[in-house]
This record gives C-alpha cells, structure tokens and sequence, in this order.
C-alpha cells in the first residue's frame, strides 16, 4: 500500500528514541463534527447567559462554513483564506461570500500579517466552531441592526471565551464523557503499532493539554482495550504530561508535578523526570532529566501552532503533523484528477497563445505597425474560447471539495498559508496517526528534490525540444 505519510525533511525513524504524542485530535481521534456542534451549542448557550438575544439559539451548526487554516480579521467580522505569501485569495464577511471589487476596496495591497492583533487563525479542529459561530453573530448582526449586538471585535472575544468556560467548567467535557461512543473514534491499529514501536526500543510519552481526569477517561476508553502487551496505558506509555500548557510547555520553565494516578493528587517534584504521570513541566528539563537532545525526539500532534510551529522555533525536536482533513481530501482529489489534467492540457494550449498575443500587441505598439490586428483578433478569439472551455472545468473542480472555501492546503492554484506553515515546520504529515504508526519503526522518510521556478520551465522548454 502507497503510505500517506508525506515528506518535507529527511527524518530517520531509526535514530528517534522517544516519540511523543498530543493526546486529542491526534492520539485520540475525535467524530470532529459532532464535537464541534456540541461545542457550538454551549457556547450559544453561554453567549445567551451573558446578554445576546434569546434568537441566536436557533443558529443551526453549520460544519462546511469553517476549514482549518482560515484567518479572522476580528475587527471587520470577515473570514479570509490566505495565500502562502499571506495574500488574500477568499473571503466572507460572516457567512457571505465577499465579491473580489469589495474585497479590493477593504484590503487593497495587503499581505496579512497574523501578528497583527486583530487577525486570528484557525489553527485547530477545536477552532471549527468558533469560526462558524462568529460568522453567524455577525450575518445577525447585520441583518437585525434593532438587536443589542457588540462590535464585531468584543463578539470575537466573547465567542473564544465562552469556548474555553466550556472547556475549564466541564460544559463539553461531561458530555463527552457519558456519551464516549459518539464523540470518540476508537482505532485498533492504533494501539498494534504503538505496542510494535514499543518493541523496537522506541519509548512513547504523552503530552497533553487535558487534565488528568479527563485523559484517563479517554485512554481508558480508546487504548487499554485494544493492548496486548501491556495492562493498560500506564505501562505503555513512558511519561504522560496532562496539563502540559502548550505551547508554553515548549518555551516556558513551568515545574513539573507528579500525579499519583490512584485519584489523581499531585505532589511536588524534587527528583529527575523517570517513568509516570506527571502535570505541567517544560522541554528543557524534560530533555535534561532524560539525557535527550532534540534531534533524538519526534513529537506528532494536530495543532499547527501550539504543537508544531512554536516546538520547531524553540526546540530542536523533530515534528509530525496530523491533518486530518486530507483523509477526505486525498480521496477527493482522485476524484478531481481527471478534471485537473482537462484543466492542465487547456492551459498549456492556452499559454502559447498568451505569449504570442502579448508579442504582437508589443510591436504594435513600439513599431506604430497595424499589419497584424487581423492576427491579434483571431489570437484573442482562440483565448476566449478556451477561457470558456476552462472556466466551467475549474467550477467543477472546486465544487467537489469544501463548497465554501475549497481545498484545505490550496488558495487557487497556490499553496494555502496553512500548507506554508505545514511545509515550514512539519518535517512530516499525514492524515492519521495510523499511517505513520502503520509503517516500519525503521523507516527512512527522504525528502524529494523540488524543482525551483526557473529549473521547472527550463524542463518544460527542454521537453518542447526533445
């Protein structure tokens, strides 16, 4: 089978002596859909509570108006989809598709900077229904200028904080917990290669933002069951950081807490780092107690920015990325493919014509010589018809993925910024952890060589030749 787990840095599986792992989303698999539009109805719940009109509870969760990777502009309520150079290549303002002369008039030459304070991305699955219910506050907003509703940048900011009370005061978690069946995916093969990994000396940790309550009910639930060399997960796990305050676990010097796993008490921790749960604590001496250097460590976890993005700025360990929407989206660009080679062979009968009209159009101009706009016309004519052959092509292109904003990794024909970041400081993604857990322990991932700009059209002019 062709693996999916995808290269952009050397990595040799067979020099990693610890593995670790970001609990939700990535070791534990979550039914994304199901949990977001819980989480969007405490947080309409909660937004009712402190004032918003009673007529907001009727907002239906509407799962396809949000992918990861999007950007908040907070104070304009607008969601935008960038290119890999930050460039603005879709937008929203809430849920309605902004046309391109309005996007120019708000956002005439700007390149998003996402230090900006009043930019936001979408950086994790749990971000989902944030950005589908601001979306809507601000279509309410709009559409009832009579209701009491704040500026769009204090929705933004109350939306975001009635998601984490939901998260601290147990609102969505109780609920997960007695219905695990429906919030949570279990997956066998899961577990066989992490015992298969164990057995080749690779030590597995854990860290996790979850309170330890909360990641016992899960591994208890989605590992033990499925173990056949362990007990349960506190023999195969090396060390579990719950409470890991990430990314600040990265950069921070925040101490470690030892957690008795019997009922969950902590105690202070005066010894170095060995074998059991533990809450809080930092990179460093995480990798000090345990005689590690960063290169020696490979850590997977789903959020691009609290797992990968801030790990590679600030230590040397190696990263994986889940990104869980490819599992749809690979199936689904299949399923384009014969579309995007129509595309691809109408654009290359396309480009010649291009070059040639721009040549003749240019002498025109520097020679004062109108000889050849009989040639010019027919060269316009052909273009526009292919124009009108492509056109309908790349519409349904784009209709077989996301309806609202398309491909996850793709802003037209460019990278997304979420694939910039993907491809920066991923040194591997796929769409499981049961695609890298499903290969060799000793598996050697080498990065392909990718041609530049120039060494691409020099190829394609030596093909022409040849």
């Amino acid at each position: 089978m062709k693996s999916r787990v995808f290269t952009n840095r050397t990595l040799n599986l067979r020099k990693i002596k610890y593995i670790g792992l970001d609990m939700d989303h990535t070791l534990v698999k979550y039914n994304t859909q199901e949990f977001e539009a819980l989480a969007h109805k405490c947080m309409k719940e909660k937004l009712i509570n402190r004032g918003y009109p009673d007529i907001i509870g009727e907002l239906p969760f509407e799962f396809e108006q949000a992918i990861r990777g999007l950007v908040i502009d907070e104070a304009r309520g607008n969601l935008l989809k960038l290119s890999r150079h930050g460039a603005i290549r879709a937008s929203r303002h809430g849920t309605k598709r902004m046309d391109f002369q309005t996007q120019q008039q708000i956002y005439t030459g700007t390149y998003v900077d996402l230090g900006d304070p009043n930019f936001s991305a979408i950086d994790t699955a749990f971000s989902i229904s944030v950005a589908v219910l601001y979306s809507q506050l601000v279509d309410y907003k709009l559409k009832n200028p009579s209701l009491e509703f704040p500026e769009h940048k204090t929705m933004f900011n109350d939306v975001v904080d009635v998601l984490d009370e939901s998260h601290r005061d147990g609102s969505i978690k109780n609920v997960v917990a007695k219905n695990l069946d429906k919030y949570i995916l279990k997956n066998e093969k899961v577990v066989e290669g992490l015992e298969r990994f164990v057995r080749h000396d690779k030590k597995i940790f854990i860290v996790t933002n979850s309170d330890f309550h909360y990641t016992k009910l899960l591994l208890d639930y989605a590992v033990s069951p499925f173990l056949k060399d362990h007990k349960s997960w506190m023999d195969l796990f090396f060390i579990v950081i719950t409470f890991s305050q990430k990314p600040r676990f990265f950069f921070d010097n925040l101490r470690f807490l030892k957690v008795d796993p019997k009922d969950g008490s902590m105690t202070n921790m005066e010894e170095k780092l060995t074998a059991g749960i533990y809450q809080g604590g930092c990179a460093d001496v995480f990798e000090a107690d345990l005689e590690l250097k960063g290169e020696d460590i490979l850590y997977v976890g789903d959020h691009i920015y609290g797992d990968i993005v801030r790990l590679k700025k600030d230590c040397n360990w190696r990263t994986a990325l889940v990104v869980e929407e490819l599992d749809d989206e690979l199936k689904k660009m299949e399923h384009a493919k014969p579309l995007q080679d129509q595309i691809r062979a109408l654009m290359e009968d396309k480009e010649p014509l291009e070059f040639e009209l721009v040549d003749l159009i240019s002498k025109k101009i520097e020679d004062s010589d109108n000889s050849k706009d009989e040639k010019i016309e027919a060269l316009q004519s052909q273009i526009s018809e292919l124009d009108k052959k492509i056109s309908p092509l790349i519409k349904q292109q784009a209709s077989i993925f996301n309806h609202h904003w398309g491909e996850v990794m793709r802003a037209g024909n460019e990278e997304s910024y979420f694939a910039h970041q993907v491809d920066r400081f991923a040194d591997i993604y796929m769409p499981n952890l049961a695609d890298l857990l499903s290969l060799s322990p000793r598996t050697y991932f080498r990065a392909k060589r990718r041609p530049l700009a120039h060494e691409l059209a020099l190829s394609l002019v030596l093909d022409e030749e040849t």
